[in-house]
């Protein structure tokens, strides 16, 4: 059976964005789409005292119902042909990451109903970044024009193949062109090879951009129905995703799987600032 695309939906407006991303691109990938509402049986997550086993009758037909409108509005807006749901116990982050093992893209939205409304990235969201199985979608606000491409942040070092491919199927899927930036503020540092004190910034551009072709050269072979672009700047990457994110479809980007040591500065500015959604991509540290 083809592996599912999972939304998360907690009733408000980015988780039924949400929705309704992963339904167009469960369409897309002609894959079911699972709906999957996480909530405790008690308001509290007390570690020290267990959950009761049994959810509260009102309770329950709330959860249930939020995600009959989901599913309803996840099918007459989008070509998705199945959906499902389920309601998963436990913290959000932690059940929807159990449920994202089997699950070939999670998506959620980029906050939900609790915390502060000042704040532009919501727990859950930021704490699956680190630990989702799969490829992870932040949903943020609706575009404020049509989208017109794909971003991918490609760093030229090694490990970013998963990043890469992602990318360029999505582009391939959605028949947009791919816009694949690096950014680069000081020489790019290699073993044996440190970053000088003083460097001519058009030599050192040119370095870049070359480090950049090579590291896409054998996705454009494999890929050759996706229009590439190519864009090499002398900025922090962070900011240069973020710019490119204007009218963009979709901005990609990776993140090291060794939850120990975080996210990453720029993926967790790109989650803040984007004005795309953004894919969050784990892959092994070089």
């Amino acid at each position: 059976m083809t592996r599912p695309v999972i939304a998360g939906a907690d009733g408000s407006a980015p988780s039924l964005r949400a929705v309704m991303w992963a339904a167009q691109e469960a369409a897309l990938r002609k894959a079911p789409l699972l709906i999957v509402h996480t909530a405790l049986r008690w308001a509290g997550n007390v570690p020290l005292a267990p959950q009761p086993h049994h959810w509260g009758a009102a309770a329950e037909a709330t959860a249930w119902e939020l995600l009959r409108q989901a599913a309803e509005r996840a099918q007459t807006g989008t070509d998705v042909q199945h959906v499902t749901t389920d309601i998963a116990d436990g913290p959000a982050a932690e059940a929807l990451a159990d449920a994202a093992r089997h699950a070939q893209l999670l998506v959620v939205g980029s906050r939900g109903r609790g915390g502060f409304a000042g704040l532009l990235l919501g727990s859950v969201s930021r704490d699956l970044a680190t630990r989702c199985p799969c490829p992870l979608v932040v949903v943020g606000p609706p575009p404020s024009g049509r989208p017109t491409h794909i971003v991918v942040g490609a760093t030229g070092e090694p490990g970013q193949e998963p990043v890469l491919e992602f990318a360029f199927e999505e582009a391939l899927l959605r028949e947009l062109p791919l816009r694949a930036v690096h950014a680069w503020t000081h020489p790019h540092a290699t073993p044996g090879r440190p970053q000088p004190l003083v460097y001519d910034i058009d030599a050192v551009g040119q370095e870049e951009a070359l480090l950049l072709a090579e590291a896409i050269a054998g996705w454009r072979e494999r890929f050759p129905d996706v229009t590439l672009t190519e864009h090499t700047l002398h900025t922090h990457p962070a900011k240069a995703l973020i710019d490119a994110s204007h009218d963009a479809d979709l901005v990609v980007a990776g993140a090291t799987a060794r939850r120990a040591i975080g996210l990453g500065p720029i993926a967790s500015i790109l989650l803040h600032r984007s004005h795309a959604p953004v894919a969050v991509i784990r892959h092994p540290t070089p």
